[in-house]
């Protein structure tokens, strides 16, 4: 029944495409960021049994990470994010990549396994033959680069998962990370202060442009929700073309809608942008 892959693959390019680039954090020194992946695919059986016809999760992780990048000290920081991001726990961040992902797998196998205590009584609640199909879990996590360039890496957490109910869930989470400073950035470092309000306008109309429609409320006809209660949500990504929203399922529209993504220009932005703010200190020429 259980089928387990464990394999780690060292990616040999720099920031996913061979580039490389001065970073204030190691004294102007050239520095390559390379990259290592772990990847784990593995069955964990509901039940304690070899029967292959019982419930089981799927498991599927990909968790790229980086290995070589600055100093001792930088590349322990730029770890210390990617993993915190990754599994979206603290407490976490300060295993290695490799005890991370163990740990991770371990609470998710005691936690799925731990729903074997309810499983016959509800199976003796359906007629005969039939099994409580809500058993089958999955779990789906993996992360992207977005962006990069010298001073900035921008990437994706993916997570598609079920845990029961009518249907399974998509989900896409961003990180942008100052190389030089090794932060995070978010939108108080982008923007001016009360700069929400704003924003939302922006965001609204930048909806509708890519909807084709020419006032809010018709954001509402193609199933939007309240638009008095859309705000901006920090799930954001930076390019040099403009900054990228997404608001996943359920924040903003249904969940048969998907993930919704926004795309806006930095020259819609220029009103709200904080003077010398991160995206000229990433984009000199923006």
């Amino acid at each position: 029944m259980k089928k387990s892959t464990l394999f780690s693959t060292v990616v040999l390019f720099a920031i996913f495409f061979g580039t490389l680039f001065s970073c204030k954090k190691t004294a102007q020194t050239s520095t390559q960021l390379v990259f290592d992946s772990i990847v784990v695919k593995e069955q964990i059986p509901l039940l304690e049994t070899n029967d292959t016809t019982l419930p089981f999760a799927d498991v599927k992780v990909s968790f790229t990470y980086p290995v070589k990048f600055g100093n001792k000290e930088d590349l322990a920081r730029l770890q210390q994010i990617f993993v915190g991001t990754f599994f979206n726990s603290l407490n976490l961040d300060t295993l290695s990549p490799r005890e991370a992902v163990d740990a991770y797998l371990a609470d998710y196998k005691k936690e799925y396994k731990s729903l074997s205590n309810t499983y016959y009584s509800e199976k003796s609640q359906l007629p005969k033959g039939e099994t409580p199909m809500w058993y089958w879990y999955y779990m789906y996590n993996t992360n992207k680069v977005m962006f990069q360039n010298d001073s900035l890496l921008g990437y994706a957490v993916e997570y598609s998962d079920y845990t029961g109910g009518a249907h399974g869930s998509y989900r896409i989470t961003y990180t942008n990370i100052d190389l030089a400073e090794l932060t995070t950035v978010s939108e108080e470092d982008i923007f001016v202060p009360n700069y929400k309000k704003p924003l939302t306008e922006i965001i609204i109309n930048r909806l509708m442009a890519q909807h084709h429609v020419t006032v809010p409320d018709s954001l509402i006809n193609l199933g939007f929700f309240d638009l008095d209660e859309l705000i901006p949500n920090n799930n954001f990504w930076l390019s040099d073309k403009g900054i990228h929203y997404s608001y996943n399922q359920y924040e903003i529209a249904p969940y048969s809608m998907g993930v919704i993504d926004v795309d806006i220009p930095y020259e819609n932005l220029s009103a709200i942008l904080k003077p010398d703010n991160v995206i000229q200190k990433f984009f000199p020429t923006k």
